[in-house]
């Protein structure tokens, strides 16, 4: 590392340092960490029928239809970040992976064998992002790009997501998958900030927008998946609890979800299976209640409050880089 580049260094953390102090006076730019809505649209809800579900696949290749072709392939080598904080992640050799959620892959079947009353069964779950009501990914992110719609979709917009990993870290069960080499923060400072973008099933938000369903809504040939008002679908999900002496996941957990699991099965049952049967990990959410140790309450915490100064620091960035670009003959 020679001096321009320590040189470099120091100049961007003297307009870090200077945007950061105005965040914390309170003038931060006006788009951090705002979102659409606060769950105050008429959100829409997905019931996923575990019973009816058979693991056809219809859904995965239904999202990777609609979705594949706009994540961006990386640029090799990476730009190395300094200090690095943030490991890199490469799925851009893997895009045919379907057995877990990747950039390139938003939704996927989790299956497990269980035994009910004696009998075996094999149990399969579309596993997505559940679009919480109140969502803490949303709150968390620096930049701003994380987005909740009027129909309770929750977005990432590319245009400002520089994975720099709050949502991944927030999200109860490690939805968000970031790619490296992608995305706007190679287009000033790489070195300093950023490492790639984060992807996630965003509900399919421009349907929904226009009274559509979700793409892999419209393609399951089961009925297994439902989608309406949320309150239609929680009296339903409720009926149909009921009907078969079953259970629900999704209506308490992390505060509410858009996405109602329900199935004769209890879900503790299934969950226990799938950790025997090595279904879950990174990639692959759990079926436990949201809640988070005190350790990750106390990182939470400071991701809040580092927040607002993070969006300064890239406002300042973006100032920086402009005037560094404008020097050049």
């Amino acid at each position: 590392m020679g001096n321009k580049h320590l040189l470099q260094r120091r100049t961007f953390l003297k307009v870090v340092a200077g945007t950061a102090g105005l965040a914390l006076a309170g003038a931060t730019p006006a788009a951090v960490g705002k979102a659409d809505v606060w769950g105050d649209g008429d959100d829409r809800a997905t019931i996923i029928d575990v019973d009816l579900c058979n693991g056809c696949g219809a859904c995965v290749e239904a999202c990777r239809a609609r979705n594949l072709a706009g994540v961006p392939q990386p640029v090799h080598p990476y730009p190395r970040p300094y200090p690095a904080w943030v490991r890199s992640s490469d799925w851009s050799d893997r895009t045919d992976e379907v057995s877990r959620l990747t950039p390139y892959n938003w939704l996927f079947i989790q299956s497990c064998t269980i035994t009910v009353k004696g009998v075996e069964r094999r149990v399969f779950l579309p596993r997505r992002c559940l679009h919480c009501l109140n969502p803490q990914c949303v709150t968390l992110c620096s930049t701003g790009s994380l987005r909740q719609s009027h129909e309770g979709a929750v977005y990432i917009n590319s245009s400002t997501c520089l994975g720099d990993g709050p949502c991944d870290r927030a999200c109860p069960w490690g939805i968000p998958q970031r790619q490296s080499g992608v995305g706007p923060y190679l287009n000033f400072a790489p070195n300093y900030v950023g490492n790639g973008q984060t992807f996630k099933c965003d509900y399919c938000r421009s349907l929904l927008a226009s009274g559509e369903n979700p793409a892999c809504v419209a393609a399951c040939p089961q009925g297994a998946m439902r989608t309406g008002p949320r309150n239609d679908m929680v009296k339903l999900a409720k009926d149909l609890a009921e009907q078969r002496g079953g259970d629900i996941f999704g209506l308490k957990e992390n505060g509410g979800t858009n996405t109602i699991y329900v199935s004769s099965v209890l879900f503790r049952d299934i969950e226990a299976n799938m950790l025997r049967q090595g279904q879950v990990g990174v990639g692959m959410p759990s079926l436990r209640p949201a809640g988070a140790s005190m350790d990750k309450e106390n990182s939470l915490l400071r991701a809040v409050l580092l927040a607002p100064a993070a969006g300064a620091a890239l406002a300042g960035l973006r100032m920086w880089r402009e005037k560094q670009m404008r020097r050049k003959p």
